[in-house]
């Protein structure tokens, strides 16, 4: 009787990895040697991307409060170094979402994170 080399597990760990390639582009999902190299270039574009989530996410909600800060004749950094010197203590996500669902709390916020920032001047060099 000849001696059978991974029968069964063979092809079962091909089964496996075609499985997690469904749906994969032309040989991407049938081919098992090619469905394996995309299953690894996913996982790498997945990790990277869910770092990128974040970072495309603050992008996001500064450009909201640039918007907001300009519609109402303050800058961006300005709004900021008043927030900090006052103490108000809300991230870039809250402020966006106030900015855009409460306008009459961000003019509040705005008004007197100006006041701050205008009050103290710079510190000399």
């Amino acid at each position: 009787m000849p001696r059978v080399r991974k029968g069964a597990a063979r092809a079962q760990a091909r089964k496996r990895i075609l499985k997690k390639a469904r749906g994969y582009f032309g040989a991407r999902g049938k081919h098992k040697y090619q469905a394996e190299n995309q299953l690894i270039r996913g996982g790498v574009y997945a990790f990277r991307d869910r770092r990128r989530r974040k970072r495309d996410y603050r992008h996001l909600w500064v450009a909201r409060i640039t918007a907001a800060c300009k519609m109402r004749g303050t800058r961006y950094s300005l709004f900021i170094n008043g927030l900090k010197r006052v103490g108000i203590d809300l991230n870039r996500k809250m402020l966006s979402e106030v900015a855009i669902l409460d306008p009459k709390l961000f003019d509040k916020i705005c008004a007197t994170a100006v006041k701050a920032s205008k009050a103290t001047p710079a510190k000399a060099a």
